[in-house]
């Protein structure tokens, strides 16, 4: 039997052997700074904004905005749920949630819940991090009252279906390589995803000192290989910009990219409550801290089921030029979504009531880094 995503890797394979842009490309002219069109287009994709203070209750709002969890998941489909969880290996050290480097529990917790709700077989909530191994229970709420491996529990009892939390390194069956247009020509990730019906990824806002951004099309470098592409540094953790080329913004983008065009993901959700300003992607290069309560008045959710208008949107957000940031340009010739601001339908709020003052990350060039 042919599944929905072994259909997509196939046919996306085929695309890339034959060296086309990607399988909703068509006819695009190619452009990494798409200009808006003089008439406004027809609206391609919606963003659900949603504020608030209880990132169980917003995210979920947010996900009934765009149309509720019953259109993307269906009964007996099985979930893939990729967070960041950049530095939770070191989660018995510091709060990396308080610090804005990880994806928040609440909001994972929150989209599994409506996933099972809607009748998934099964969610895996998976990272690859920079260790083979790291403690789940380590990823505490933000009031301090239970983890994701109390939640998991929780939730599997409840639904009488499995929540899986799986250390993709150690607990991926296999890695599949998906083609890719880099010098890689293909590149090695996680069957736990490929193997999915449905794809989620739930970034935490971040700038990035060598992606500009790290928000949910970044997010997918975690599901790749550690023992393929990582180097041991510091005699601390695994490094993937030891193997995959961080030269420029554009060369670490067109990875990532690839990833994403195999994967196709199915929604994101973005966590704006606390997230990095600054030399990002964590507090070690000199980054700070964003609370949105103190910078927005308030916590924000964003929902989409289209990757590229969820990263523009928050590009905006976070006051970056969509046009400058060098990821979305290459998606968007790629055909991997939307980005023109006079496509993109925001429902819940204005978008012009969200842009906040965000300092951008200082761009460095190849060499050991903590990403996420």
């Amino acid at each position: 039997m042919i599944t929905r995503r072994r259909f997509l890797k196939w046919g996306l394979g085929a695309a890339a052997t034959l060296g086309a842009p990607g399988l909703l490309a068509g006819c695009r002219k190619k452009s990494t700074a798409p200009t808006e069109d003089t008439e406004p287009p027809a609206i391609n994709a919606r963003v659900a904004a949603v504020r608030g203070e209880n990132l169980d209750a917003m995210t979920r709002d947010a996900l009934e905005a765009i149309g509720g969890i019953e259109e993307i998941v269906h009964p007996g489909e099985s979930v893939f749920i990729k967070p960041n969880m950049v530095s939770l290996p070191w989660g018995d050290q510091n709060n990396v949630f308080l610090r804005g480097e990880c994806t928040k529990p609440e909001i994972i917790v929150a989209v599994a819940d409506e996933c099972l709700r809607a009748g998934a077989s099964q969610v895996i909530i998976g990272d690859g991090s920079h260790l083979y191994t790291f403690d789940w229970s380590q990823a505490v709420t933000l009031d301090g009252s239970t983890d994701l491996v109390q939640e998991a529990q929780r939730l599997s009892g409840q639904y009488g279906r499995p929540v899986t939390l799986a250390c993709l390194e150690d607990d991926s069956p296999r890695f599949v390589d998906v083609p890719s247009r880099t010098y890689l020509g293909q590149i090695a990730i996680s069957s736990l995803v490929t193997s999915a019906d449905r794809v989620i990824s739930i970034p935490v806002a971040k700038t990035h000192s060598w992606a500009q951004l790290t928000l949910a099309l970044k997010n997918f470098v975690g599901i790749t290989s550690l023992q393929r592409y990582a180097v041991w540094v510091n005699d601390s953790h695994w490094d993937r910009g030891g193997e995959l080329d961080h030269s420029t913004p554009e060369a670490i983008a067109q990875i990532y990219l690839d990833v994403v065009d195999a994967v196709r993901p199915d929604l994101t959700v973005i966590d704006f409550s606390i997230g990095i300003e600054g030399d990002g992607p964590t507090l070690g290069h000199g980054a700070q801290v964003v609370d949105m309560r103190t910078r927005l008045g308030s916590w924000l959710v964003l929902a989409s089921t289209d990757i590229m208008a969820a990263d523009a949107t928050a590009a905006r957000i976070m006051s970056h030029n969509v046009n400058q940031v060098k990821q979305l340009g290459m998606g968007y010739d790629m055909g991997l979504g939307e980005i023109r601001e006079s496509s993109i339908e925001i429902v819940g709020e204005r978008l012009d009531d969200l842009r906040m003052p965000w300092q951008p990350a200082t761009l460095r060039g190849s060499g050991t880094y903590i990403g996420g």
